[in-house]
């Protein structure tokens, strides 16, 4: 067991198996039909929330562990935090964050409301602007999370290469310029966190108090 669980491919396909375990109990149960579009939501929907796990979990860990803990590391360790660390989870930041976007658009599309959220309820039926709270509370998340994914692809991901010389991008900056970088990355890193809570509270409270 402990060889398995030591094999992270491994442990993550087999995640995925005993989700497809669950999928087959409920299937024969009945009443599940994998040609209706509401199935194919569900699906978008579990993608969408996995790769915000994997983004938002990321994120609370730059700011409630890394970034708090590095100062109280030993000075000649930190390179290796920087050189070897951090690089992987930004790779997994920065795509847990566009996966989320994707399917969190995708999904929208699929339930109808896409256009509704994204104007923030301004565009609607018959019934009128600001009429229904879902809506609202969902466009209020969404955009949010668009800024949030907006930070970290075009603001936290370019300013951390050019800090960590990732991909060559330090290559003949200064250490003033590099230490500028690395302060404006942490600067919307906390603007990403600041704005975590409110859009996960809009995304349960679109569901739960429509």
């Amino acid at each position: 067991m402990a060889a398995f669980l030591g094999n992270l491919r491994n442990t993550v396909v087999a995640g995925f198996v005993l989700a497809a375990i669950v999928l087959f109990i409920r299937l024969s149960m009945g009443n599940l039909d994998f040609a209706t579009e509401a199935f194919w939501a569900f699906i978008i929907r579990w993608a969408h929330i996995i790769c915000g796990v994997m983004w938002i979990g990321l994120l609370w860990y730059f700011n409630f562990v890394s970034t708090p803990t590095t100062p109280k590391i030993p000075e000649e360790l930190r390179p290796a935090l920087g050189r070897y660390i951090t690089p992987e989870a930004l790779f997994w930041f920065r795509w847990g964050a566009m996966g989320t976007i994707v399917f969190g658009i995708i999904l929208a599309g699929m339930n109808h409301y896409l256009i509704q959220a994204f104007s923030l309820d301004m565009v609607n039926d018959p019934t009128g602007a600001f009429s229904t709270p879902s809506y609202l509370l969902i466009g209020l998340g969404m955009w949010m999370g668009t800024i949030m994914w907006f930070n970290v692809w075009f603001v936290i991901w370019p300013n951390q290469q050019r800090a960590l010389n990732l991909n060559g991008k330090g290559e003949g900056l200064d250490a003033a310029t590099k230490a500028a970088s690395g302060k404006t990355a942490g600067m919307f890193s906390r603007i990403n966190t600041l704005l975590s809570i409110p859009m996960l509270f809009c995304m349960a409270a679109a569901s739960h108090m429509p």
